[in-house]
């Protein structure tokens, strides 16, 4: 089915991606997951071929493009060229929003400059060891205290924390409210208090740096705070759609990129005298998975224009997010079937992407607090 979402700017764009990615991140991309994160420089790179911040004003070094086509073509093509190390997608996709709508003109003088060159990477800190998609059971507190407010808590499963220079902390300012009771906080690298533990060794995206985030009488300048004082709960959930719009994305160019390696190795690969794609079990499969990633691709871009029009709602990204996430699995499980022994080899790019598929229905919310937001959504 002929897809109408991209325009002629969005093709050029894609273009730029794909010769960046080719230059700067595929022939490094081994030596980055033998490593366990990405070298520094390329977010430097990054914001100098303008792949960050695509939408902060331009009077900050941004695009200036409220347009999250831009956004989707650049996960794509990081999906395609198999660089899982890039951790563009939380910066720009999840981050940038509340910088750019909760941040006070000081606060985006400070930091958009550098979140668009690459100078300062982010990261956004919401799991604890004891508390991952309920926010009312974080521990993590701030307290006011003058002109300061002092953070004392654990994070954990926090992408680009290692590497972050800016963090947004979701914290409880008041206890006895529990999830409305919570602030957000930017807190930057180098403050008393704040430190980092073991770098995470994941099953997957070998190469996106993953970590545990230590806050210990971490003092922070009273106007760190970002947006309202106990509103964060607020401001959460006016900005996971978006962030789980960006997550069913890499779901879909996965499922797609999975498929069509698949689909060259059905008609080439031979057994029994002809390609394995000539055996109607292995035809029908294909056909279904073809089929299925149709039907996602085609919500998932009703999204895309949903969300440049502001309209996208908590329960359709909760759809797409649950729906496109699950099939990415199913997807790269019967492709790894289909390339049998050779399936189970990392040097076969269907391995590594069963490998890296599998936390796509975790994180951003998992799929079963999905349906409980949809199903909350039907009155249920």
């Amino acid at each position: 089915m002929e897809q109408h979402l991209y325009e002629a700017e969005h093709q050029a764009f894609r273009e730029l991606c794909k010769e960046f990615l080719a230059r700067e991140a595929v022939p490094f991309n081994d030596a980055w997951e033998k490593a366990g994160i990405v070298d520094r420089e390329v977010w430097r790179k990054a914001g100098a071929a303008g792949l960050l911040g695509m939408d902060v004003d331009e009077a900050y070094g941004g695009g200036g493009q409220r347009d999250f086509r831009f956004n989707a073509v650049l996960v794509e093509e990081i999906v395609a060229a198999g660089a899982s190390g890039l951790g563009f997608g939380l910066h720009n996709d999840v981050v940038a929003p509340y910088l750019t709508e909760l941040a006070t003109d000081e606060q985006k003088k400070r930091w958009l400059p550098g979140f668009c060159s690459g100078d300062i990477v982010t990261a956004i800190a919401m799991s604890e060891p004891g508390a991952g998609s309920d926010l009312a059971g974080i521990r993590t507190t701030a307290v006011r205290d003058g002109d300061s407010w002092v953070l004392n808590g654990q994070k954990t499963f926090i992408t680009n924390g290692e590497m972050a220079d800016l963090v947004i902390v979701v914290a409880k300012t008041d206890a006895a409210r529990g999830a409305h009771g919570i602030s957000l906080f930017a807190v930057e690298t180098g403050t008393p208090g704040f430190s980092r533990g073991r770098r995470l060794e994941k099953v997957g995206l070998k190469a996106n740096d993953t970590a545990e985030l230590f806050f210990d009488d971490c003092r922070i300048p009273a106007d760190h705070l970002l947006g309202q004082e106990n509103q964060g709960f607020y401001h959460l959930m006016a900005n996971l759609p978006r962030e789980r719009l960006g997550i069913a994305v890499a779901a879909v160019a996965a499922a797609e990129h999975i498929l069509g390696i698949t689909l060259e190795y059905a008609r080439t690969r031979e057994a029994f005298g002809r390609p394995i794609g000539r055996f109607q079990h292995n035809r029908f499969l294909l056909a279904e998975l073809d089929t299925e990633v149709t039907i996602a691709r085609t919500f998932l871009n009703a999204c895309i224009l949903e969300q440049n029009a502001g309209r996208l709602s908590v329960v359709d990204a909760a759809k797409a997010k649950w729906w496109t996430t699950e099939l990415q699995n199913k997807v790269a499980d019967r492709c790894v079937q289909l390339h049998g022994g050779y399936g189970f080899m990392l040097e076969y790019p269907v391995a590594k992407a069963w490998l890296n598929s599998r936390v796509q229905t975790i994180y951003g919310g998992t799929t079963e607090i999905m349906k409980e937001i949809i199903g909350r959504g039907l009155g249920l």
